[in-house]
């Protein structure tokens, strides 16, 4: 199975930043691409609230998850959208963080709102309160497709190693962690968390990512990746936005979790 990685460098302005992930998700399928993936918060990437509730839309008349929609059917490719922001009907109106799984008709298959919300201070000049913006999701999401079982999460989910687990002894063969990850988390982090994942739960991890710097004043660290069941690296994005395409062997999943078998070595233990 091809796969398609789709990394770019969103702006503020959703209208601006679908023609952009349109033509990449065209590039994926004209190299081959089967299962096209683009980043956590496709459609938008902004620190001001305000202008977020004047461009975003629920999802039922999202423009951009229309497009892709679409333009997936039009493809042939199942397509994972990263994530959208979108608005809700919360009362104290927080927006949704959402992945969506889509059909090669367009239809979608499942979706996954982000578990676990990136609330931190990395340094004096670096914090983030995602919280503030955005409701957690409550439930972990196993979509059974004909190119296998895919998990679902989403950037900060992968600090989370439960989940994970829980995915993959679900059954998820792939799982799926679109991210706009922080330039100096990602240095330290991001590759070792990924290859951490994959070791763990004996599945591929496809990480498709923001880069660059972006129009809101935030940048974002880029090098999306693939990484095997075994934690090698399959392929690395870099730095700039573009598609990178990675043939998957699904059948490394079993190979895998039989050599360590650790799925099912499970044991009750007290304390602490």
């Amino acid at each position: 199975m091809r796969v398609g990685l789709v990394q770019i460098t969103a702006t503020d302005d959703p209208a601006a930043n679908l023609p952009v992930t349109v033509q990449m998700l065209r590039d994926a399928a004209a190299g081959g691409a089967e299962f096209v993936l683009t980043p956590e918060v496709t459609n938008i990437i902004s620190t001001s609230r305000k202008h977020q509730k004047s461009v975003l839309h629920h999802e039922a008349d999202d423009p951009t998850l229309a497009a892709l929609r679409a333009e997936a059917k039009a493809l042939g490719i199942w397509l994972l959208i990263g994530s959208l922001a979108l608005k809700t009907n919360d009362s104290d109106g927080r927006f949704a963080n959402r992945s969506f799984l889509i059909t090669p008709s367009g239809d979608i298959v499942a979706r996954y709102n982000k578990i676990h919300m990136f609330d931190v201070e990395i340094d004096a000049t670096e914090s983030y309160r995602e919280s503030a913006g955005y409701r957690p999701g409550t439930r972990a999401v196993l979509a059974e497709t004909s190119m296998g079982l895919i998990g679902l999460t989403i950037c900060y989910d992968m600090r989370f190693p439960d989940l994970y687990r829980r995915l993959a002894k679900a059954g998820a063969q792939i799982i799926t962690v679109p991210a706009a990850f922080s330039p100096v988390t990602g240095r330290a982090h991001w590759e070792t968390l990924l290859r951490a994942r994959a070791i763990e739960t004996g599945c591929f991890v496809l990480a498709p990512a923001q880069c660059g710097q972006h129009s809101t004043a935030r940048a974002t660290h880029g090098h999306s990746l693939a990484v095997a069941p075994w934690g090698e690296v399959l392929a690395d994005a870099g730095v700039a936005p573009g598609v990178t395409l990675v043939d998957l062997d699904l059948s490394d999943v079993e190979k895998s979790r039989q050599r360590v078998p650790s799925l099912t070595h499970d044991r009750e233990f007290k304390g602490p």
